[in-house]
């Protein structure tokens, strides 16, 4: 996702990511990948549970997801997958930006 970050707000969007990993381990992930876009802690798990990306399989992580959402909070376009290490990149994201 960091290599397509400019893409992505050059479409007018941007990106948050939300992890079920505690907030120390965020940042380390943030600082270890060089992620410059935000990455947020839900250890509690409540934005994760919200919009249903929690793992049925695994109730400690969360399933690969990605939510449009425009600017008065409505969910435009979604991708929610079942495997791990299923997630979409900057292409599909801005593909999928330039159909709204």
């Amino acid at each position: 996702m960091q290599t397509g970050y400019e893409a992505i707000q050059a479409e007018g969007a941007e990106v948050l990511a939300i992890s079920a990993d505690t907030p120390a381990t965020t940042g380390l992930t943030r600082e270890t990948l060089q992620i410059t876009y935000p990455l947020l802690s839900d250890k509690a798990k409540e934005a994760i549970t919200a919009y249903n990306v929690l793992d049925p399989g695994n109730g400690q992580i969360a399933r690969p997801a990605t939510y449009l959402i425009d600017e008065s909070g409505i969910i435009r376009w979604n991708f929610l997958d079942v495997q791990f290490g299923n997630r979409l990149n900057s292409a599909q994201i801005v593909a999928e930006l330039q159909k709204l």
